[in-house]
């Protein structure tokens, strides 16, 4: 297959990789296939259906390793399901009785694209995957390679999703000081509510970067400057079942202690309960495009330091959410790492005319590969027998 024309695009929430990437393919394809010609769609599949795109110029190949340096995405994203008609209609990408998939088909033949990059997660390649299948159906072949870019690192059969590793250390830094809120009054109740619809990786991970920054400070060990006030009491994730009576009976005894409590909740812990509190008490439960509850509506965190708040006898409860500030951070050197193996095998399939999501495929032995569309699917749960999630329970004496 003859690549000509290549086009990317960036879609679903943000996460610490979507600049680098784009960076890194504009970089992979200047290097090994200069005369291929790269554009971008703006806003994910939105700029697709309606043609919105930019041209990826000589000048914007030489600045391309800037892109590393940043957070965001430099060509846009936007949350958009081909497959869900009445949503694009609704938001004027289509007109009414136009199929989003041939309208999409449509644009990148006018375009001329023989490969199409995505970067984004499980919902972003399933579209893609949907495009693919649809445009194959129709007799216009098109390689389709991903990049499998979520937070929250729930990507089946992926085994570490770019942008996951820094997501954890941000929601840490954010977490520093976020608890040293606990010296502004007695009694206080701390919740962190991290992000992990399904999965209580992040959550997890972001814990134990914040326990580990702990033990290695020095501390004076005066009042209130003492490693066991600023540490983590507890760790929720929707993978691991807790009773609520018990841990309020362990953290009342903590508040007792140090005069503080402090809470790493993964926002899809207790989402279940949380909604059918909601619709039984004939509330509406706000749903996005892909059928999703929309989390931040309901505000797991509130509802659960609510739950333990009078069990506890705090005097001060606050409840902060880190996901914003965690997932538009710059890559660090290990993210940036991975990206960088992800992207040069990212060009060199679509060079092959080989399709899929690249990344660690778990079921084949941790191989770099491009993961076939049809085995991606998101919700993959956090392992919690993995070695270090059971220490981090044991250091902090959670059962």
């Amino acid at each position: 297959m003859t690549v000509r024309t290549v086009a990317m695009l960036t879609a679903g929430g943000l996460a610490p990789c979507l600049s680098s990437a784009v960076g890194g393919l504009i970089e992979r394809y200047t290097e090994v296939a200069p005369d291929v010609r790269i554009i971008a769609y703006r806003n994910g599949y939105a700029g697709l259906l309606t043609g919105d795109s930019v041209e990826v110029t000589d000048e914007v190949r030489a600045q391309a390793h800037l892109l590393h340096r940043f957070g965001g995405s430099p060509i846009g994203n936007s949350r958009v399901k081909l497959t869900n008609v009445e949503d694009c209609a609704k938001r004027g990408l289509v007109r009414e009785g136009q199929d989003p998939l041939h309208v999409a088909a449509e644009q990148l033949e006018r375009d001329g694209v023989d490969v199409l990059h995505t970067i984004g997660g499980d919902d972003t390649n399933g579209t893609a995957a949907d495009l693919a299948a649809y445009l194959h159906e129709n007799d216009y072949e098109l390689t389709v390679v991903g990049l499998p870019k979520t937070i929250d690192n729930d990507i089946i059969p992926i085994r570490q999703s770019l942008g996951a590793w820094t997501a954890a250390e941000q929601g840490a830094v954010f977490a520093r000081n976020i608890i040293a809120e606990h010296t502004s009054n007695p009694r206080m109740l701390i919740v962190h509510e991290v992000m992990g619809r399904h999965c209580g990786w992040l959550a997890a991970a972001t814990a134990r970067e914040h326990h580990e920054w702990v033990k290695a400070q020095e501390w004076s060990g005066w009042l209130e400057n003492d490693a066991r006030r600023w540490d983590v009491h507890g760790v929720y994730v929707p993978e691991r079942p807790f009773d609520i009576a018990a841990e309020a009976k362990r953290l009342r005894a903590v508040m007792d202690e140090y005069d503080c409590v402090n809470l790493f909740l993964s926002e899809g812990a207790g989402v279940h309960e949380v909604v059918e509190a909601m619709e039984a008490a004939g509330e509406e439960v706000t749903r996005d495009p892909f059928g999703h509850v929309q989390i931040d509506k309901i505000n797991p965190g509130q509802w659960f330091a609510k739950q333990f708040a009078a069990q506890l006898g705090a005097e001060k409860v606050l409840v902060q959410k880190s996901g914003y500030f965690s997932r538009s951070a710059a890559s660090n050197e290990a993210d940036l790492t991975l990206i960088k193996r992800c992207t040069d095998h990212a060009v060199d399939a679509a060079l092959r005319g080989e399709s899929g999501v690249v990344g660690q495929d778990e079921e084949r032995g941790d191989e770099l590969r491009a993961v076939e569309f049809d085995r991606i699917k998101g919700g993959k749960a956090f392992d919690t027998s993995t070695a270090w999630f059971t220490e981090l329970l044991a250091d902090l004496g959670q059962a």
